[in-house]
């Protein structure tokens, strides 16, 4: 009787230690794939969040250009790199270097950028 119940007691001991194995293990893959699933969603997020600010400074350059032939593909991707870097903080030098574009020239293009913001401010104060 001794024996039967110790054997009883090894087996409970046994399967309590695998069915905590099983548990950290169906646990880590649980982790493993909602951390797969949280940086896809992260990914996507980004991409969004960059064809919006695309999205946005091509409306801005269109707004700015309305009367104007329109501009070459080329020359919008510059423009639009360069209104981005300089709503970001950039200074004209700095722009110029990054584009390899002589300083007058971006001042010359983000002119018309400069002066919108300097205006809408006017107005409101």
């Amino acid at each position: 009787m001794g024996w039967v119940i110790a054997i009883l007691f090894g087996t409970a001991v046994v399967l309590l230690i695998l069915s905590f194995v099983k548990t950290t293990q169906s646990n880590s893959q649980l982790e493993q794939q909602i951390e797969h699933v949280s940086i896809s969603v992260l990914n996507e997020v980004h991409e969004l969040e960059k064809q919006l600010r695309n999205m946005q400074l091509d409306a801005e350059i269109t707004a700015q250009q309305s009367g104007a032939a329109p501009a070459a593909s080329e020359e919008r991707l510059l423009l639009r790199d360069m209104l981005d870097m300089h709503k970001r903080g950039y200074s004209i030098e700095s722009i110029a270097t990054k584009k390899q574009v002589p300083p007058h020239d971006v001042d010359r293009m983000l002119a018309p950028y400069k002066t919108g913001k300097a205006e809408r401010g006017l107005v409101a104060q």
